[in-house]
């Protein structure tokens, strides 16, 4: 694969996503919903929602609570892996909204840490042609993805960290992200396989 440069990146990468929220806010009248941001999100749908979907699996929840979330996680990821241009998602989800006034005030709130973590993340040394990318990278979401799903005690919130850093890596194309988040993926398996290993041997010495 090809090295894409720090300058080509740029050139390539797709409107950032404050800018986004800021024309659809804009633009809004009556009610937002789902699949109206989905379709103004465009091919950053993708990014998007595996860092939404990855930050509610972080979210200090009862036990057993990441069977029901990593669901539409694992779905968004077997979507990326197949190639798919269009975030597929229930009827009765694209059909929910909130008010253009509500929207209004929430893009307001946000635009200030989302314009800060912009600065941060740019597109810079990423290592995917245009349409190779959402392939791989929903091959590494999608086994962390599996890996959150995993009902193992507080053994979810790491690879649901990694997966939502390679959402915002894949959102800006930056390739020094990205590599962060795969070594930090490959660290969160590591500490589930211990955490297995371990509770087998235990398992074996009682019984």
């Amino acid at each position: 694969m090809d090295m894409v440069s720090g300058t080509t990146a740029e050139a390539d990468a797709p409107r950032r996503l404050s800018r986004i929220f800021e024309e659809l806010a804009d633009s809004a009248v009556g009610t937002v919903t789902v699949e109206q941001l989905r379709d103004a999100l465009g091919d950053r749908s993708f990014a998007t929602l595996l860092v939404l979907f990855s930050c509610l699996n972080m979210l200090p929840l009862p036990p057993g609570s990441t069977l029901v979330l990593g669901i539409p996680l694992l779905l968004l990821c077997v979507q990326m892996v197949l190639g798919s241009r269009t975030v597929w998602l229930p009827r009765f989800v694209l059909t929910k909204s909130i008010s253009a006034e509500k929207f209004r005030n929430l893009t307001t709130r946000m635009l200030p840490r989302l314009k800060w973590i912009e600065r941060l993340i740019r597109p810079r040394y990423w290592p995917f042609a245009r349409s190779h990318a959402d392939r791989v990278i929903g091959t590494i979401a999608l086994v962390l993805a599996i890996a959150v799903t995993l009902p193992i005690p507080f053994g979810n919130w790491f690879p649901a960290f990694s997966c939502a850093l390679v959402g915002l890596a894949l959102s800006e194309r930056d390739g020094v992200l990205l590599a962060v988040a795969v070594v930090s993926g490959l660290l969160s398996l590591a500490v589930i396989g211990f955490v297995i290993g371990a509770a087998s041997v235990l398992a074996a010495a009682l019984f």
